[in-house]
């Protein structure tokens, strides 16, 4: 006897008409026509079900914000951190809870189930900090939320920027971050990279750093995160996030600092929306795309997740709890339009972001937890095309988000018809 059986499913992998059987929140079985009596059924009726999608790069402390306290109007990095110095001062814990939790509510209804979100140290009051274990708390039973405790103002450039770290890291926060490039000097920068990682060795933490976020090719501080990785015994618990300075840099240079990356076991975090929206913004033409090598880390076997970054804050208008849009821009800037080429997209946002997090009981096989979206998408490929209706999220076997079919009715001389977009005669398969 199960708890429910979804019947009829494709899956990430590419195998179709699978049913999977649930049981107290878990995964029982997975294969083809399963015989056994169930409190519950949900047809998938040939469509793509997935783990939920994960976003390991997040500033839900910001998130919802935009306009506050005016708008960033050349749309540069500099300006939003600008912004966002003025706003600090003036955050309240019940404001902050407000935005965070409808911005939870939208995730769930985007099949985004697990979320790491950085939360900015710099005010000496931490009210982010207090806030997000609040939020963290609600929404155990939905999402998973980790907190990365963030300088913004730089862990020495901060003027309690070491303080402040520690003390949020006290109060629960789950891992170290840092911001070396925005130190007033490249040997500061260095030297945060070391201290936190040390932070981050003697507490058993793991380590999460907006690392060379800017088009200046002599930004290396990736090279001293994977070599301070290594020399503390942190390799598979350290992320580097945006690493937008590898796009600008020599070939040569990279050809020596991805296989140390490799060797420290160093995640990457690209965020694709904002990294374009925000990179070479000092460039005419030829303009530079900001994003860092995506191709050539997962080449290399490094683990690359996708990162949604911001929604609508001081850094960016846009934006919208999407992870399938994150997805959609990574393979128009990373030039990865290959069919091989979007699965690894796809993964990106799924199973290596959980990786990245270091999820347990994540995925779709017997033991993982039953945590599922249903999309109006047959396979990966479609998904990330359409960016299709999340017709059913999921979560310990119990389902917490709806939405109908997008359709149309269309009403023209001898060809009216409803259009259901998840209708293959509007895909091709098998093509490049």
């Amino acid at each position: 006897m199960f708890d429910l059986i979804i019947r009829d499913a494709n899956l990430p992998d590419g195998r179709t008409g699978i049913d999977i059987a649930i049981r107290d929140g878990r995964i029982e079985a997975v294969e083809r026509r399963i015989e056994a009596e169930t409190g519950s059924e949900i047809s998938a009726l040939g469509r793509l079900v997935t783990p939920p999608f994960v976003d390991p790069h997040f500033h839900m402390d910001a998130t919802l914000s935009l306009g506050l306290p005016r708008m960033n109007i050349s749309g540069t990095l500099l300006e939003g951190i600008t912004l966002w110095g003025e706003l600090r001062p003036t955050l309240t814990k019940e404001a902050l809870v407000e935005r965070a939790m409808r911005y939870c509510d939208l995730a769930v209804s985007q099949g985004l189930l697990f979320i790491r979100s950085h939360v900015d140290t710099s005010d000496p009051r931490l009210v982010t900090a207090q806030a997000l274990i609040e939020v963290r708390e609600q929404v155990k039973p939905y999402i998973d939320l980790q907190l990365v405790a963030f300088p913004q103002d730089g862990y020495y450039r901060g003027k309690e920027g070491v303080a402040c770290l520690n003390r949020a890291l006290d109060m629960g926060v789950d891992i170290v971050g840092g911001i070396p490039h925005f130190e007033r000097t490249m040997e500061e920068g260095a030297a945060s990279v070391e201290a936190l990682c040390r932070i981050a060795a003697d507490r058993g933490l793991p380590v999460d750093m907006h690392c060379d976020e800017t088009d200046d090719p002599m930004s290396r501080h990736i090279e001293t995160l994977a070599a301070q990785a290594i020399r503390f015994g942190l390799q598979g618990r350290v992320a580097g996030s945006h690493l937008t300075s590898m796009h600008s840099m020599d070939n040569y240079y990279v050809s020596k600092l991805i296989p140390l990356m490799a060797e420290a076991e160093i995640n990457v975090i690209p965020n694709p929306l904002i990294n374009i929206m925000l990179q070479g913004r000092h460039d005419t033409y030829p303009k530079r795309r900001g994003l860092t090598r995506v191709r050539e880390l997962m080449a290399a076997g490094i683990n690359v997740s996708f990162g949604h970054d911001c929604v609508m804050d001081p850094w960016y208008s846009m934006g919208s709890g999407d992870m399938l849009e994150v997805g959609h821009m990574a393979i128009h800037v990373a030039q990865m339009s290959g069919m091989e080429d979007k699965r690894k997209i796809f993964d990106a946002l799924t199973i290596n972001s959980a990786k990245t997090m270091g999820l347990e009981n994540y995925g779709m096989k017997k033991g993982c937890n039953a945590d599922f979206v249903i999309l109006q998408a047959r396979d990966p490929l479609e998904a990330l095309r359409l960016k299709p209706v999340r017709l059913a999220v999921i979560r310990r076997g119990k389902v917490i988000a709806r939405s109908l079919p997008r359709t149309s009715e269309v009403d023209l001389p001898d060809r009216s018809r409803s259009i259901d977009f998840g209708d293959p005669i509007y895909h091709v398969t098998n093509a490049g």
